[in-house]
């Protein structure tokens, strides 16, 4: 039995209908409300290599009783958020070397 498990997708849908899939990187949750750092998926291969490590910052919203994930426009919150994001990620992936280092 395996123990590994798939990605957290997410797919939004713009404001012109399109779909567009994220991975689910990581999820703050704070005083200013609810964070998700989103990486888009992609089918082509060179899209992918082009835009190789960028990912999104979204906030959860609630309108018309339905959950939304909307632009974060406050700058400086998004630097906050992005600096909080790159530390985990920092974090995360140190952990991972470690834990390979030691085997």
């Amino acid at each position: 039995m395996s123990d590994e498990f798939g990605a957290d997708l997410l797919t939004l849908v713009d404001e012109e209908g399109k779909e567009h899939e994220f991975e689910v990187l990581d999820v703050i949750d704070n005083d200013d409300g609810t964070f998700y750092a989103l990486l888009p998926t992609f089918e082509d291969a060179q899209e992918k290599v082009e835009d190789e490590g960028t990912y999104y910052i979204f906030q959860s919203i609630t309108e018309n009783g339905e959950q939304e994930l909307a632009e974060v426009e406050d700058d400086k919150l998004l630097d906050s958020l992005a600096a909080q994001f790159e530390a985990h990620f920092e974090d995360l992936y140190s952990d991972e070397g470690e834990a390979f280092e030691d085997k």
